[in-house]
């Protein structure tokens, strides 16, 4: 009977001491944002395990690691770039930290749009002062370039993991048609706005906007909340255009958004662009915007 008791025991231990090398043989990935997080994850359903930088709630333009994070992203085997500012700082500290990470560019081949700014203040630089372009890191909110991205993501599985490069396959083409039936769906909510304008804190919007034929108004000037002067140029133009709802993520301060709804009798949707629920969260948007007489 202590036999057979001993040998129980033996067989659980190699039960579990198999679940946890398969744990540990699990894929390791990293990606910068949350949105990022529901791409892959529909690509790699649980044959990988994805960890986000950038935690929920936090700002990708001033983000650093946790300390956590650094030991973590020493043990992972692949990072999935996309192009935001958080990166320009750490990505090749995390290389670094780490020579054997394969960092793929999910944004290889996308062309990026200059960051969106409202002409509301013409006099603020000198004519002579040369002012660098800013691109537009936002690729995730247009369905079209998150095909791109998921993509990128595919390729770096299968190269990665050949032994599950049929299953990554069918989960892409899978994850491809809802990319593209909520394309779809989008366009239908938004029959007729095209021109649209709708205002925005920070310009997040604007490839969303570039897709579907609307424009974003931001409210902020080069990183900054706008002046007493370009306030009132602001709210003369919501007035002028019929803007009545203002768009603001919560990770930033809503003090110039909810200045300006109370001004024009309108109100702050709060829309966060690196909301995990992705396609919800796109849908979301656009019944706002589909729903502006």
């Amino acid at each position: 009977m202590r036999f057979v008791t001993k040998s129980i025991v033996f067989i659980l231990f190699l039960m579990i001491d198999t679940q946890i090398v398969q744990s540990e043989t699990k894929i390791s990935v990293f990606v910068s944002i949350v949105p990022q997080h529901y791409v892959v994850q529909q690509i790699s359903k649980d044959l990988v395990d994805i960890q986000v930088m950038v935690a929920p709630g936090a700002n990708p333009h001033t983000y650093e690691p946790k300390p956590q994070q650094m030991i973590a992203i020493s043990k992972a085997q692949l990072y999935f770039s996309i192009g935001v500012s958080f990166e320009n700082v750490w990505l090749s500290k995390l290389v670094s930290f780490n020579p054997n990470l394969l960092v793929i560019h999910t944004d290889a081949g996308i062309t990026k749009l200059p960051m969106d700014s409202h002409d509301h203040d013409h006099h603020h630089a000198d004519k002579n002062e040369h002012h660098e372009e800013i691109v537009d890191p936002h690729i995730w909110l247009s369905p079209p370039l998150v095909k791109i991205q998921a993509r990128h993501i595919l390729i770096a599985l299968q190269d990665i993991d050949p032994a599950n490069r049929l299953i990554y396959e069918a989960n892409y083409t899978t994850f491809i048609s809802k990319l593209e039936e909520l394309d779809h769906h989008i366009r239908q909510l938004l029959t007729d706005k095209q021109g649209l304008e709708f205002m925005v804190f920070h310009p997040s919007w604007g490839y969303f906007a570039h897709t579907y034929g609307l424009k974003q108004v931001p409210i902020e000037i080069e990183g900054k909340s706008p002046k007493p002067e370009q306030m009132k140029q602001l709210i003369d133009y919501a007035r002028k255009h019929n803007i009545t709802a203002i768009f603001q993520q919560p990770q930033i301060s809503s003090k110039s958004a909810e200045q300006i709804a109370r001004e024009i009798n309108g109100k702050v949707v709060f829309v966060d662009p690196l909301a995990l629920d992705w396609s919800e969260n796109l849908l979301g948007v656009a019944r706002q915007l589909g729903s502006r007489k």
